[in-house]
């Protein structure tokens, strides 16, 4: 759908690929469900992945001009990433652009508290229970999730671009 409304948007179908699915593949280690508590469920799944994808995306920002096609096609991956998943779920046409949009938002919405956490020294553990939990956690739930993501910005920020467009992010 996108490549019909914006063809020269990303040009090739590969640009941000591999950083998506190396996100993607963050997301899924079980220690964030088991140690950290996020929900193992659809919305908890949700907010780990958009949660890394943001951090990922503040990383790109920090490439200026030269990271925006990355950027894009991170976005796009994501996209359609829960394009096709809900439409697994059986959400079909108009719920599905509405359901998208929200998705979408609550990534911008993720970004900016990661921008806002990463750039301006802000309150790391408030970052992760508002990405990540509905209901408080547990101090040392919270505590564990915050580490592990302040270690996974650490590699994020270790890699170049050319790293983080081959999917290294750890």
């Amino acid at each position: 759908m996108l490549k019909f409304l914006f063809p020269r948007l990303t040009p090739s179908e590969e640009r941000g690929a591999a950083a998506f699915l190396a996100a993607t593949a963050v997301a899924r280690q079980p220690a964030y469900y088991r140690l950290g508590k996020v929900p193992d469920t659809i919305d908890g799944r949700f907010a780990l992945l958009a949660t890394i994808i943001a951090l990922l995306l503040v990383r790109i920002e920090h490439e200026g001009e030269a990271g925006n096609p990355l950027s894009v096609g991170v976005t796009e991956r994501f996209i359609a990433a829960m394009e096709a998943e809900h439409r697994e779920l059986g959400l079909g046409d108009p719920a599905l652009g509405r359901t998208v949009r929200k998705l979408v938002g609550s990534l911008s919405r993720r970004v900016d508290l990661w921008r806002s956490a990463i750039t301006a020294g802000g309150d790391w553990d408030a970052a992760t229970r508002a990405s990540l939990y509905k209901a408080d956690p547990g101090a040392e739930a919270l505590e564990w999730s915050a580490t592990a993501l302040r270690a996974q910005w650490t590699l994020l920020a270790a890699r170049d671009l050319a790293g983080l467009e081959k999917g290294e992010l750890g």
